[in-house]
């Protein structure tokens, strides 16, 4: 329904934020690294996802569009709710998250108030199911051009891949970041990183 508030922040509590936009105040429930980027008084603008219910509209807002895509992933998975998606986009950033499903870390996200050993394991089992069947789909599409026709597709360019795809970078963009990367030598991790310094988004 929302795309963006753009207001002003006239109040803010744990994973709680208001946005004063033309007088009307809208609570975003968000996350600490939000509220971190965030100052009272001062203006900002959130991306938004809506949650609407029976009996709730709960609007939930990111500093950037990476964290919203996080968001929206983890939420399409069985057993988690906002509320844990919040407490894991807490305690890792969005990178973070994207290397703990490339690289099936469990830990990087136990250490999220809330969030079990199973739940975990869910978490990273359907995003890497998810993602494995997106990136299927598209396989023979002239948008992946080089990123899917190495010999390496099916391991760790596919891993790098699917944590660009967390993240919420298109196929061309991917495909564009990964020009010059020395897949061969670089770890998944270092790739990656590599690949955020190019600050494509």
């Amino acid at each position: 329904m929302f795309y963006y508030l753009n207001g002003t922040i006239t109040h803010m509590e744990a994973n709680l934020a208001v946005v004063d936009c033309g007088g009307v105040g809208y609570a975003c429930h968000t996350t600490m690294k939000t509220l971190a980027a965030l100052k009272m008084g001062e203006k900002a603008k959130l991306f938004t996802y809506c949650n609407i219910k029976e009996d709730a509209f709960d609007v939930f807002g990111f500093v950037s569009q990476t964290e919203l895509n996080c968001f929206k992933l983890l939420i399409s998975i069985s057993g988690v709710g906002p509320k844990a998606a919040l407490s894991i986009l807490s305690s890792s950033a969005p990178e973070d998250l994207a290397l703990a499903v490339a690289s099936g870390n469990e830990k990087a996200l136990t250490i999220a108030p809330g969030i079990g050993k199973k739940l975990a394991q869910r978490i990273l089992l359907e995003l890497k199911d998810k993602l494995g069947k997106e990136l299927g789909d598209l396989s023979g599409s002239a948008d992946w051009g080089p990123v899917m026709s190495g010999g390496d597709s099916g391991g760790k360019l596919a891993d790098i891949t699917a944590a660009l795809t967390v993240l919420g970078y298109a196929p061309n963009e991917i495909n564009a970041a990964l020009k010059g990367v020395d897949l061969e030598n670089l770890s998944v991790e270092d790739a990656i990183k590599l690949v955020l310094k190019k600050s494509l988004k």
